[in-house]
């Protein structure tokens, strides 16, 4: 820090707010801490008296935290979303489509374990247009540029955030189970998972009912197979009760199996698998009917947007993958898991 005048001041970084008095109008900070001098406040600040002014020493080495906090929003935006203005060193991030937004929780953990530099980011998941996914700045007003350098070679080429957008626009279901079939009870079910893709905006081009029969379940995925739908979507018949046939029919299918089975209650009875053309089928669990947060709600954005899951990443659910089953719904931003 240094004693500088004012008409010498360009491109100095002020170490207080200066304050800026008109009587009976106005008084408050004209230039605030870390403001950054330009020619056009020259003329301002001596005509409020400033003759002087406390500044930071900002060497070839070392960097402004507006431009440090650039560089952070560069190790982060891409394609389909928008920034902010920088605000007191900050930078925010939205989104500018309704799609998946990925995080590399890895290398963004490497970034901000490097000293005073943060970047704060959503979970995973469904964002849509206007949604702020992330932030950034840097702890000093002034910062070395060795460690930006060093944060961005570990980032590397590839951003850490990335948002896709969602390519499924339909989907085929078959409801199983006797009692449905029969019309014993009626299908309370689907209409549960057509509401909930509804809201992405996905379709439903054909129902099939099912008896539990591992055949005719067989036979019509392969239905739906022929319809060329962009998903499909088992309804029941999860458990390892022996009338419940949907697990066999969809490995029967050809389906290559992901998972059966996930750390996430409720719904840990789910089935994920993909055709060889990378078209999602799904056994869904009874109590997608019934509560207001499963699994399938988790899986369901990356399923979209046709980014596959693997085996681990499903593992992983089990951190925070009990749901409270609270009375009123956060999810997805949910302050206790997933």
């Amino acid at each position: 820090m240094k004693v500088i005048d004012v008409e010498k001041a360009v491109g100095t970084v002020l170490c207080h707010d200066v304050t800026q008095i008109i009587p009976g109008q106005y008084k408050g900070a004209k230039f605030k801490k870390g403001h950054v001098i330009k020619e056009e406040d020259i003329p301002i600040l001596l005509s409020m008296g400033k003759k002087h002014l406390y500044v930071y020493e900002i060497g070839t080495n070392m960097l402004h935290e507006n431009d440090a906090s650039k560089m952070l929003r560069d190790m982060c935006i891409n394609e389909y979303m928008t920034e902010s203005e920088v605000r007191e060193g900050k930078i925010e991030l939205t989104s500018k489509i309704r799609g998946f937004l990925k995080v590399d929780k890895e290398r963004l953990k490497k970034v901000n374990l490097q000293d005073e530099l943060v970047i704060a980011t959503i979970k995973d998941g469904d964002v849509d247009v206007g949604t702020k996914i992330a932030g950034m700045r840097v702890i000093p007003l002034v910062i070395e540029k060795e460690k930006l350098d060093n944060a961005k070679k570990i980032v590397g080429s590839e951003p850490l955030l990335k948002i896709y957008p969602y390519k499924i626009k339909n989907f085929g279901m078959i409801v199983t189970g006797s009692e449905v079939y029969n019309k014993i009870i009626d299908d309370k079910f689907s209409k549960v998972v057509e509401n909930k893709l509804l809201k992405y905006g996905v379709t439903l081009v054909k129902k099939i009912y099912c008896d539990d029969d591992k055949k005719m379940i067989v036979d019509a995925i392969e239905d739906l197979r022929n319809e060329k739908v962009d998903m499909i979507i088992c309804t029941g018949g999860m458990s390892v009760d022996p009338d419940d046939m949907t697990p066999g029919a969809i490995i029967e299918s050809k389906a290559k199996v992901v998972t059966y089975g996930a750390p996430f209650l409720p719904g840990a009875m789910v089935m994920l698998s993909y055709f060889d053309d990378d078209t999602p089928i799904l056994g869904l669990p009874g109590c997608v009917m019934y509560a207001a947060t499963t699994v399938f709600d988790v899986l369901l954005p990356k399923i979209l947007a046709k980014v596959k899951w693997t085996r681990e990443e499903i593992v992983e659910l089990g951190y925070g993958g009990f749901c409270r089953q609270c009375p009123i719904c956060h999810f997805p931003i949910c302050p206790f898991g997933n």
